[in-house]
Order: C-alpha cells, then structure tokens, then sequence
C-alpha cells in the first residue's frame, strides 16, 4: 500500500519527500506539522522495507508519541518494529536501562517525580559537603538552580564560570553541592527530571561505543516541537545523529517558543542550522484559524525581532469563516469579565460548549473562571499534571509494585502501611517491616506479609488476596497477575466498607487511568519487554491526570494549551500584568521576558478553529489595570 500523499501542499510534499540530509520544517500552527512529519517516517519506512535500519522519532509528550505511532501504524500497518517514536526522556530511560551500569547506575533505579523526593537528596547532598561553609542552603532553596544547571549541560568543571554572578564562596559551595547531588543520585540508584537526559547525554559522551551503536541502529533521526529543547536536550540529540549521512528531520516553529523558563532559546534554533548546515522548508499554511485572527496572529508576532531571517508570514487557507470569529469586550472588574464568559458559554447548545476553551496566562485567573461558570451551571475543569495517585487502592498498588522493585525503600513503606491502614483497618508498623526486612533477605514486602498474615484481626477475604497475589510479585516480580488480584479485593473492600467512601472518591478514575497508562506502556515497549522497573519508571515520567468530565469546558493555562485547538476560544484577562507577565514589563519592551509573552499570546489566539474571544478589566483582583499592549499590537481598536 503506498503512502497517499495527494492532500499535501507543494511544500509539505517537499518536507515528505526530502531525499537526505539535515532539514529543519518551519512549521507555522496548524499548518499540518504532525501529518508531514508522520507520512515522513511512513514514506522512510516503506522505501526501505527490505532494509534493517531503524527510524528514531523525538517529541516531547507522551500523547504526541502515542499519536504519532497510531498514524504511522494506519499508514505502514505492521512497522512498529522499525520506528522508535518517543520522547526525550523516555528514550533516555531506556539507554540507562541497558548501558546505565558504565556510569554506576542499575537497570532498576528510580525516577523521582516529587519535588519532596528530589528535596530529600539534595539536602542528604548538602550535608555531605564539608570543604566550604554550606550552612545557608537547603534542599527546598537551591533546587530550581541544581535543574537549571542539569538543564544547561554545564559540567562541573566548567561550573565557576558559569556562575559569575556569584561571590567566590558561593560559586564554590554550588558547584560542590551539585557534584555531591550527582554523586547521591547515583548511590541512591536514582534519577530526577533533569538528571535523566543529563546522565543519558553523560553516558553517550563518555562511552563512544554507546554511541556508534546507537547511531549505527538508528539512520534517520527526527525532532518534533524542537524549538522546546533546552541545551541538555540539544546535545543529547546531536550525539544520535549519524556522522557521514547526518540523516535530521526537524520540525520547529520559533515563533512557540514559550519555555525559556525550562531552557529553551530562540538561539537554538540558530545554533541547529549552524552545526548541522540544515536546509529550511517553511510551512505558513494555516488550515485551522479564521483568516481574521491569521492578521491578528501576524501583526502580532511581527513585533518580536528574535525570529528565524525572512520568515514567512503566515498565510489564511481556512474556509467558511464567519463574520464573528474575532470578539473584543472590555468590562470594568473582572468578576463582571467572568461573569460575562460564562454566561456567553452558558448560553450555546451543548455541543457547542464543548468546544469551548477559557485560556489564561495565569492559572489564578481560571480558577475564579471555573467558579464562574460553575455559579452559571457549565460543568468546567482546571487541567493540571498529577504526579501521583490519591485514592488508597491505587496508592497501595503502587507502594507495594515499588516496594517490589527497590525492596528497602523506607518512604514506600510508609505509603504501603498506611494505605494498608485505610483498607484494612490495620496497622502495621513501618519501622518493624524495615527491621524484620533482614530476616527476609531484605525484602521489606516479604517482611509486610509475614506481620500482616501473624495479625488476628486480618480479614479471610485480605488473607487470601495477600496469600495468592503478593507471591507473585515477591518471588518473579510478576506485576500482572499481582495487579490482576488487587482490584477485586479492592472492589470487596469497598462494597464492605461503606464509610470509606472519601478514600474512594477517586478510585473508579484513578483504576480507569490506570490500565490506560499500563496499556499505553506495553503498546510503546512490547508486553515482553514491559518488566516491572520499565513500567514504575514510564508510570513515574507520566501524569495520572484522569480523563476530563464529558463535556465539561477546560480552563487551560496557554502553556498547557500549546498543541491543542478548540472551536470556540476565551481568552481572559488580556491586561499589562496578566499577558505581558509583571515580570516581563518590568522587563522592558524589548527583553526576551517580552518577546516571550508575545509567543504565549500568539499560541493563545491561533489555538482558534472558529471565534475568538478577548476580555479585558480595568480592574482585577483589588488593582487597577491597562489593557495589554497585545491588543493594539494586533490592531485591535
């Protein structure tokens, strides 16, 4: 079956078609970025059937990766094997995985999700630093920098330099405390966020064979959304990409570039078509947004001056676009803003409602805006990362599959013996499983069940669930069949118990996202290769949010937009302070801080399939405000 290729544009067939060699796709919004990219990686696959090389595709969420491999598998059916579509932190797991021990680390470590985990070390670290005075510093303080440094790819030895701002004494005491950090993530066995692309980038420098095999395994290699890399990322990546053929395919857009606070840069996408000599294909073809807001968008972004030189102005292809898709109203506080939106979204058949979105530069705004139309009767919802399950059966699940995987690991202890508490009503000390460990060769789950099944009180039902599906787990790390008698008990337990009900209330969603993500898991990697250390370690890099309410209207930060769109866009609180951020005027009208705001905007408005809405106060939150100099930026009167 060949690829079809007859919807694309002139350009997009070029982008597809491009016959080797680095090529960076300056893809502007909704010009069609996934499609081009995806028929990219099928056309590869199907020129190239008989042959033994693999593609390696880089995103940066795990719902883009899981997208993309669904496209490309209606596409090419059956190419799963020869396409590694992924992203940059799972791909760095998995080479840890297999060559992590040349840099100290075991196949099993653990990636630490929580602040308070990564907290817990750096203050382990703090106190093993004894050659200057570091008694000004804690954990909770210096974390941000610790990443920033990680992020940055800035070594040790090169630290001094980096931290000029600094007195002597500081620059000394951080860079002691960031090697003593590395130095405890190791011992540990352990891994933060940005300590798993920095030992993965770490790990390919130092050991050229890792590397060579790597490229070797992997001809062609492509970038989705590149223009978010910071520089630890973007060293990392230029370590993959092959020596002679230099096979890159990169799509970016500088003009998204909203996470300079995580390390991404403008100058990077500079410094990619310096270092590789990359060849540029531009995509300014937008199919989604009203031609209205494209010369809004354009007028917009125009005003920034860190852009790619002569980059095309976006070009309107969308049809059937109504005389109302553009709507600006200004009110005099913004509880009347709110009440308006939500009133206006109120008044739309359902299913217009639920394509719907209310975006806001800060998420204290939309809380007020989910209030609100909550007041007004619309079902509406805060979208926000959840690092962790809440609900006991799932945080018993979880302990206990960690408990499995790192057998002495105090804090999952903890999490074990009180969800434990919750389902059964009895308590079992954390610190006598810790002690008892030793008996069991240190298997601290060994111990739990040999106290639990001592206990009178254990109910016949919990009994016979520790007796028959703990084994498994204990004796083969068999987490199938454990989880697969978990949630029956779990179920008995709450038919039981009526009075647990506030420890269940997110049980049915959390059990839902639950098998979603186990399934995500072993579609991505294989069931055979899905052990139990792969699973905690893709569970901890993945969010157990749950699915949203059934037409409920989100309310999103701009960031957590980015890469969506919706038919009817609210866009609130369009005041100095708000979008621009406090921090960017203070700034000044050319700081990158601005330039960046006017990216988020950018982003906001041309999330727009149908009518965009703008609303501005000229008072908010107890302050008098100004309309955000956006607007006029834009043309709007």
């Amino acid at each position: 079956m060949m690829v079809d290729l007859s919807t694309l544009n002139d350009r997009q067939l070029e982008a597809v078609r491009w016959n080797g060699g680095p090529l960076l796709v300056l893809a502007g919004p909704g010009s069609g970025k996934t499609t081009v990219l995806t028929k990219r990686i099928a056309c590869l696959l199907e020129q190239s059937s008989s042959d033994h090389f693999r593609i390696l595709a880089l995103t940066f969420t795990n719902k883009a990766a899981s997208e993309m491999r669904n496209r490309i598998e209606a596409l090419v059916p059956g190419s799963g094997n020869r396409v590694l579509l992924t992203t940059f932190h799972s791909f760095a797991g998995d080479l840890l995985r297999q060559h992590g021990h040349l840099i100290g680390l075991r196949p099993d470590f653990t990636i630490l999700a929580q602040d308070g985990e990564r907290i817990a070390v750096l203050d382990d670290a703090i106190s093993r630093v004894t050659d200057v005075d570091v008694s000004q510093y804690s954990g909770e303080r210096i974390l941000p920098l610790i990443g920033r440094i990680t992020e940055n790819d800035v070594s040790p030895d090169v630290l001094q330099n980096v931290l000029t701002s600094l007195p002597d004494d500081r620059r000394d005491a951080i860079g002691l405390i960031y090697q003593q950090y590395r130095r405890c993530l190791i011992a540990t066995n352990s891994l933060d966020f940005p300590s798993l692309i920095g030992e993965a980038l770490k790990l390919v420098r130092d050991n050229p064979a890792v590397c060579k095999q790597v490229k070797r395994i992997y001809k062609y290699v492509c970038v989705d959304e590149f223009q978010d890399t910071n520089l630890s990322q973007y060293a990392f990546m230029k370590l993959l990409v092959g020596d002679n053929d230099r096979n890159l395919f990169v799509v970016a857009d500088d003009d998204q570039i909203i996470y300079q606070w995580n390390g991404a840069s403008p100058e990077r996408l500079l410094g990619l078509r310096n270092d590789f000599g990359m060849s540029v294909v531009q995509l300014p073809a937008n199919y989604r947004c009203p031609p209205a807001v494209i010369d809004l968008a354009n007028n917009l972004i125009a005003h920034n001056v860190s852009r790619s030189t002569n980059k095309d102005r976006l070009l309107a292809l969308k049809t059937g676009a109504t005389d109302q898709a553009i709507r600006v109203f200004r009110f005099s506080d913004f509880d009347d803003e709110l009440a308006w939106v939500a009133s206006d979204i109120a008044s739309k058949p359902e299913v217009e409602k639920a394509r719907c979105v209310v975006l806001a530069r800060t998420r204290k705004a939309l809380e007020k805006a989910v209030e609100k139309l909550a007041a007004k009767g619309v079902s509406a919802y805060l979208a926000m990362r959840k690092d962790e399950f809440v609900s006991a059966p799932l945080r018993w699940l979880h302990a206990a599959l960690r408990l499995a995987n790192s057998p002495q690991d105090r804090e999952q202890i903890q999490r074990l013996t009180k969800a434990f508490y919750i389902l059964e009503g009895l308590q079992i000390d954390a610190a006598a499983v810790a002690a008892n460990a030793q008996a069991f060769e240190g298997s601290s789950l060994r111990a739990f069940v040999d106290l639990a099944l001592k206990h009178d009180n254990l109910s016949d039902a919990t009994r016979a669930y520790i007796e028959h599906s703990l084994s498994p787990l204990i004796d083969r790390l068999d987490f199938r069949t454990f989880c697969k008698g978990s949630f029956p008990w779990f179920d008995l337990v709450q038919n039981i118990a009526p009075d647990m009900e506030g420890h269940f209330a997110d049980y049915a969603d959390e059990r839902s996202t639950w098998h979603s993500l186990v399934d995500e898991i072993e579609q991505q990697f294989g069931a055979t290769a899905t052990t139990l250390n792969v699973l905690l370690q893709e569970l901890n890099m993945r969010s157990k949010t749950s699915p949203p309410p059934k037409g409920a209207v989100p309310c999103f930060t701009i960031h957590a937009s980015k890469g969506m769109e919706f038919g009817h866009v609210y866009l609130i609180a369009m005041v100095e302070d708000q979008l621009p951020s406090w921090a960017a005027v203070k700034k000044g009208p050319q700081s990158k801080e601005m330039q960046e705001e006017r990216r988020n905007c950018f982003v906001a408005i041309t999330r727009t399939e149908e009518s965009l809405t703008m609303t501005f106060s000229d008072r908010m939150l107890g302050w008098n405000k100004a309309r955000s100099r956006f607007l006029t930026e834009m043309g709007v009167a």
